[in-house]
């Protein structure tokens, strides 16, 4: 019955290496579980309206010229918001027209409403005239779900 002794040799390298991937494997467990755990707070709140799939249209009329504001939807959904009609001599006119739409449909993307839109007092104007098209057009497309 001899004991052999057993010499272990753990290079430091390697041991911090595993640490740091032992935490990396914990973190992302962690985040998973979060963001796919079931169970929403405020489940009462249910969505009553909905939208026609399809592509509706605002006018906008800015000294004679006619722009339009073209909206696409899916059933649940705001894809795309675009400008339509807008020659050159018009975005010359209103340079801020195409920047100021782009703040207003990235917005509208990330919160898929038109509430609580954000835009800078120098395009404050353009900005309102531009929300209130895509307001006009997303109207058309509204219906009334079943609850």
């Amino acid at each position: 019955m001899s004991a052999k002794t057993r010499i272990v040799v753990l290079h430091m390298r390697e041991v911090i290496y595993t640490v740091i991937f032992a935490a990396l494997a914990i973190l992302l467990i962690l985040l998973l579980v979060f963001m796919f755990r079931s169970g929403k707070k405020g489940g009462d709140a249910q969505e009553t309206m909905g939208y026609v799939s399809g592509v509706y249209t605002s006018s906008i009329v800015l000294n004679n010229q006619t722009m339009d504001v073209k909206v696409v939807v899916d059933d649940n959904r705001i894809n795309a918001i675009s400008l339509d009609n807008l020659d050159e001599t018009a975005a010359a006119m209103y340079p801020l027209m195409q920047p100021a739409l782009d703040h207003i449909s990235q917005q509208i993307y990330e919160k898929q409403s038109t509430e609580n839109i954000t835009y800078d007092k120098a395009n404050q104007y353009t900005s309102t005239v531009l929300l209130n098209a895509i307001k006009d057009a997303l109207s058309k497309a509204e219906v009334a779900k079943e609850q």
